[in-house]
């Protein structure tokens, strides 16, 4: 019988900040479509979220977030150089009168980025991939710049049994900074209990907003839903990021080998082929159960495997 222990690298508390982007990044066109540990060996997290953000941007021609906050508020006048395609023709052919229709600007939006921390999040399959907190803490920060850079005020929870970061929603100068500092300041956590989060998270998004959730969903579903569903009502837009390293997504391994539960003492010793295809259609039907009970209360839900490049997942959220 083989044990399996699992592996970590290094903590991201270790990952040194503040390092200069332009001395830094090797010359690579397009990071954000290499392989996730392969980026991830440019350095630190400012470092390679700026290079996967430059990436990414560079291969769009709009913003990628456009639309989240922008609504239709009130008319007013038109005015020599107003967008025509904002023109009301309705109130034109009505009172013969021209009239734009204001929306409020992205500046408005106020988004808050929840990852989770605990200690199931600290896995790896293997050596050579990043763990799922590794690769939810690059991606959220990427995701943080490309709405910084939209001027969207941006903020930040991280949690495992307990909110252990909270970074409220700024756009002001140093804001990703001290959301990346939110970041490598959370050590691994224990157990997870993401409804704690979610209902510190109503007190902090007292206008709606946007809630990207980043976990990898091990906890109690029906609790988290219920605060997941209680945010929609408020008339958030939530967006849930199953992460999901490749290794859980099918059983295999030596003919015998004890599996041990990060989160607690638990262990328990399999034949991964005889149970290779009944694990498989767990695993499966897990994942439909968190999509179809997102889609059913107009939560967006995407799945995430840790060896997708970072542009490909920021892609799901265009």
């Amino acid at each position: 019988m083989t044990g399996i222990t699992i592996p970590r690298l290094s903590s991201t508390r270790d990952i040194p900040l503040f390092i200069s982007f332009r001395e830094s990044m090797p010359d690579v066109q397009r990071i954000d479509l290499l392989d996730p540990a392969e980026v991830a060996r440019f350095g630190g997290i400012e470092i390679v979220a700026r290079g996967v953000v430059e990436g990414f941007l560079s291969g769009i021609h709009r913003s990628p977030l456009r639309g989240f906050s922008v609504e239709f508020t009130e008319h007013r006048a038109y005015q020599p150089g107003d967008e025509l395609r904002y023109l009301d023709w309705k109130i034109l052919a009505r009172a013969d009168r021209l009239f734009v229709k204001q929306f409020e600007q992205e500046t408005n939006l106020r988004a808050m980025i929840l990852v989770d921390a605990s200690r199931s999040m600290a896995w790896s399959g293997a050596p050579s991939r990043l763990t799922k907190r590794a690769y939810a803490d690059r991606l959220a920060a990427a995701l943080a710049l490309i709405l910084l850079r939209q001027r969207d005020a941006t903020g930040l929870i991280t949690f495992d049994e307990v909110v252990r970061e909270v970074v409220p929603a700024r756009v002001k100068s140093g804001q990703w900074a001290r959301l990346v500092r939110g970041l490598v300041d959370t050590p691994d956590g224990q157990g997870t209990v993401a409804e704690a989060a979610l209902v510190r998270l109503t007190s902090l998004l007292a206008r709606r907003g946007l809630v990207v959730l980043v976990s990898d969903l091990l906890f109690d579903r029906e609790l988290a839903l219920t605060a997941l569903r209680y945010l929609r009502h408020r008339g958030h837009q939530v967006i849930v990021l199953h992460l999901m390293d490749p290794g859980e997504a099918e059983l295999s391994g030596p003919p015998e080998v004890r599996y041990r539960d990060p989160e607690s003492a638990a262990s328990v010793v399999v034949r991964p082929r005889e149970l290779a295809r009944a694990y498989q259609a767990t695993v499966r039907r897990e994942i439909d159960a968190w999509r179809m009970a997102c889609r059913r209360h107009g939560i967006a839900y995407y799945h995430v495997l840790t060896d997708m490049p970072f542009g490909m997942a920021l892609r799901l959220l265009a």
